[in-house]
């Protein structure tokens, strides 16, 4: 079993910032990337940002400058901060992990996601 516990989501006022953190536990054997997630109501789940094991990321160009993905010190938590939020930031934001299991086939991991909304 692999768990992805997300934190950090809520609620914030426009031009606010949030950062959302999520852990690997379980048993993945090794992580390839770790990246993050969203979807807002009627809409479909759009990519945000990743980052591999080689320290290398990856952005929505439109969240390009906003938002900043990174790792912590032991590789199995992933952080989004996100920074001059506007509504259409509004959404579940989900962390994705793909990585090898115990059996040794490479596996799409989702979080359960975080609420993030945007309002004044």
């Amino acid at each position: 079993q692999v768990q992805l516990v997300e934190s950090g989501g809520g609620l914030v006022q426009p031009g606010g910032s949030l950062r959302l953190s999520c852990t690997v536990s379980g048993s993945i054997v090794s992580i390839n990337a770790m990246g993050w997630y969203r979807q807002a109501p009627a809409d479909e789940r759009e990519f945000v940002a990743k980052i591999t094991s080689g320290g290398s990321t990856l952005y929505a160009d439109s969240l390009k400058g906003r938002f900043a993905i990174s790792r912590g010190d032991t590789g199995n938590t992933v952080y989004l901060q996100m920074n001059n939020l506007k509504y259409g930031d509004t959404a579940v934001y989900y962390c994705n992990v793909l990585g090898y299991g115990s059996d040794s086939i490479l596996h799409d991991y989702w979080g359960q996601g975080a609420q993030v909304t945007v309002s004044s």
